[in-house]
């Protein structure tokens, strides 16, 4: 079967190109982007403000792009679970949170990941590839809820900074007015912490950015989160100080607290030194097991008093509600199983 270039991921510039490759006046350029983001067609035979021969000259040579989950599974809490297919034969997952007025979509942007964290269930199943912008945008327009999501989180499968280009040209679409026209206010990027591509988020977006702590102490994240080695997180935070997240846009660190590992009032102690005078929000989240890691959770009391200690010294700290564990909550495990299955 001949392949056929997907539409959703190109932005406003590369669809003019492609009206002007079929014969089409530059405007038609604007009618797709709106049938593509706005209206949010399956088929090209659906842009009915184009001309029929300009559709079937269209068809020839591209598809929309969109592709419906290949699985979707409900929680009790409400939260739903996607897959969809990714890369090298590789399934990925998107995952719908819904929160009172609020209904978040975590996205992935990579079929598996490089950055190998211990605890992490995409991490252990290797990297197989970078999603295109269009397999990212995909999800959001695919997943049943898309038309009443509020936001967006880029902390599915995969490091999004080790997939920038696809990463920055899925926020754009997502916030120019040709696409859907979300205030950046409504996207959050998570990171294990690469300078270079942090560097490069700040300058090229405005979304809110959440940094994968884990530990304040470098030989102990370092056993956790390989990337430790390469790019200390006291250098990453060093970075950041440097930026103004008050007012533009927010950093928030995250925090998976695992009994008798991380979570000690001396850790505490030393999350808000490394963290004071950075504006950041610490959100401390409760450990989910995946197989092969033998860590445990810690009891809700001292998640409290660790939520309290950072409070008290100064440094904004919730705990996340867990969500979704009737379902696989640990992200990459549905994609891991269903690949064995």
């Amino acid at each position: 079967m001949e392949y056929l270039s997907p539409l959703i991921g190109m932005n406003l510039a590369e669809l003019e190109s492609v009206a002007a490759g079929c014969g089409m006046p530059r405007y038609a350029a604007r009618q797709m982007a709106d049938w593509l983001y706005q209206k949010r067609v399956a088929k090209i035979d659906d842009m009915t403000n184009l001309s029929k021969r300009a559709r079937a000259t269209l068809a020839e040579v591209y598809c929309t792009g969109r592709e419906e989950p290949l699985k979707r599974v409900s929680s009790a809490d409400g939260t739903v679970k996607y897959l969809f297919r990714g890369a090298s034969d590789r399934d990925v997952e998107a995952v719908m949170i819904p929160d009172h007025d609020r209904c978040t979509l975590c996205v992935s942007s990579q079929a598996g990941c490089r950055m190998n964290c211990a605890f992490c269930m995409t991490g252990r199943q290797g990297f197989h590839g970078n999603l295109s912008a269009a397999q990212i945008i995909n999800q959001i327009l695919s997943v049943e809820e898309s038309e009443s999501l509020t936001n967006v989180v880029f902390m599915g499968m995969g490091e999004p900074t080790d997939n920038l280009d696809a990463v920055v040209r899925a926020i754009e679409i997502l916030t120019a007015t040709w696409g859907l026209a979300w205030s950046p206010k409504r996207i959050t990027v998570s990171t294990v912490g690469r300078p270079d591509g942090i560097r490069r988020l700040l300058d090229m977006t405005k979304v809110h950015l959440a940094l994968s702590v884990h530990s304040p102490f470098g030989s102990e994240r370092a056993d956790m989160m390989p990337v430790e080695r390469a790019y200390p997180v006291a250098e990453v935070i060093e970075l950041l100080r440097g930026h103004d997240f008050a007012h533009q846009r927010r950093l928030s660190v995250e925090y998976t607290m695992m009994k008798g590992k991380n979570d000690d009032i001396r850790h505490a102690d030393a999350l808000a030194r490394l963290l004071r005078g950075t504006d950041a929000r610490v959100n401390l989240i409760r450990f989910h097991p995946v197989p092969g890691y033998d860590e445990k959770a810690p009891e809700a009391g001292v998640m409290t008093a660790f939520r309290d200690r950072l409070n008290a010294l100064g440094i904004t700290a919730t705990i996340r509600a867990s969500r979704g564990e009737d379902i696989d909550a640990a992200c990459g495990m549905l994609a891991g199983k269903e690949k064995k299955g």
